[in-house]
This record gives structure tokens, C-alpha cells and sequence, in this order.
């Protein structure tokens, strides 16, 4: 097969897919004929082929997918004019605190916000996908360990945590307990990327 066949392969599959296509999945097309380094010289042929257009190819923690542009966003809204979900800032502090300081208990969580997390925002968070539990900590009470999901780093168009808009100038704690969230956490950052979610 050649190397535009097989470009065609990939980006059939990929405008297709519901999800984004893992590496392992894109293989599939290929039954393992070409090699991950291939198709990754591939996938980056792809996505300069699609430089100049409305849509691009992203690799985002699940895989492979097309988007629609970030500043098309305004023109498309107007195809579906309901607004998109707003979170409160209890949810984007609490939610920052996890993509930044996981893994956390609701306790570390408490601690830093200063006040009492309400249990519907956990869930709130737990039921869009973008927050689980990933074990518990081995103290009293054991108490659940939180961590964001890669259906986070996917609904914000991230290949991974390191992705994040940085923290500015949050000084290290001393100890496991942590800095205010105001104004250090990159709250109208989630905002914005929540907001914008594809």
C-alpha cells in the first residue's frame, strides 16, 4: 500500500470515528502492517494537509481526532444557539484543584478552598465524566482519592495534564496542605476551556 492510500485510510477513519482513535485502534486499519512511527509520520503529514482549513487533526489523552477550529467556534454556535453549560466557581476551584494537585482527598480539597465542598458538586463533576476515584489514602477513615479522567483531558482538547495553563507564581507548600486558590488557580482558564469543549 502507499503512503497516500494509506493517508486516505487515516483520515476517512478518523473523520468517521465518534472518538478519538488510539494508535493501537489505527493500527487495526493497517492489520499491524505499519509500524506506530509510521503512522505517526502519517498523522503529522494529515495534520499539515489540514493547516488552512476549518478543521484539524488534534491528538488529544485518548487519541486522534478532528475538531473544529477554536476561533470558528463563534459561527458554528449559531447553528445551535443554546449556550453552553456555565460551572460555578466552586466547581472550577474544585475541579482546579484536582487537575493540579492530584491525587486529592475532599479533605485536602477543604483545605485549600477553606470551606466545605458540597457533595453535589463532587458528584457534578463525578457525573460529567471528568473526576473518579482512584483508590484511597491509608489513614483514618480512608478516605477516596480523586483524579481527573482522560474524558477531562479530551472535553478540554488536551493531550495530557502538562497541557494545563500553567499556575502562575503559586509558591510550593510547605507540606501536603496547599496555597489559597485565589487568584493563583487558573480558574477563567478551565473557564474558558470548559466552556469551548468540543
Amino acid at each position: 500500500m502507499n503512503t497516500a492510500d494509506a493517508r486516505r485510510i487515516l483520515e476517512t477513519a478518523l473523520i468517521c470515528a465518534q472518538e478519538p482513535l488510539s494508535l493501537r485502534e489505527l493500527s487495526v486499519l493497517f492489520e499491524g502492517a505499519l509500524s506506530p512511527d509510521t503512522l505517526r509520520r502519517l498523522l503529522a503529514e494529515l495534520q499539515r494537509a489540514w493547516d488552512n482549513r476549518g478543521v484539524e487533526l488534534v491528538c488529544v489523552a485518548s487519541g486522534w481526532r478532528f475538531q473544529s477550529r477554536p476561533e470558528l467556534r463563534p459561527f458554528l454556535d449559531r447553528l445551535r444557539p443554546e449556550k453552553p453549560p456555565k460551572y460555578s466557581r466552586a466547581v472550577l476551584e474544585t475541579l482546579a484543584i484536582i487537575a493540579y494537585r492530584q491525587p486529592v482527598t475532599r479533605g485536602d480539597m477543604e483545605e485549600i478552598r477553606g470551606v466545605t465542598i458540597n457533595s453535589a458538586l463532587i458528584k457534578q463533576l463525578e457525573d460529567r465524566g471528568w473526576i473518579e476515584v482512584i483508590g484511597h489514602r491509608e489513614t483514618v477513615g480512608r478516605p477516596a482519592l480523586f483524579a481527573t479522567t482522560r474524558t477531562f483531558l479530551d472535553d478540554l482538547g488536551l493531550a495530557s495534564l502538562d497541557a494545563l495553563p500553567p499556575l502562575e507564581a503559586v509558591p510550593a507548600p510547605a507540606d501536603e496542605g496547599a496555597a489559597p486558590v485565589s487568584p493563583h488557580m487558573p480558574i477563567a482558564s478551565l473557564q474558558r476551556l470548559a466552556e469551548s469543549e468540543s
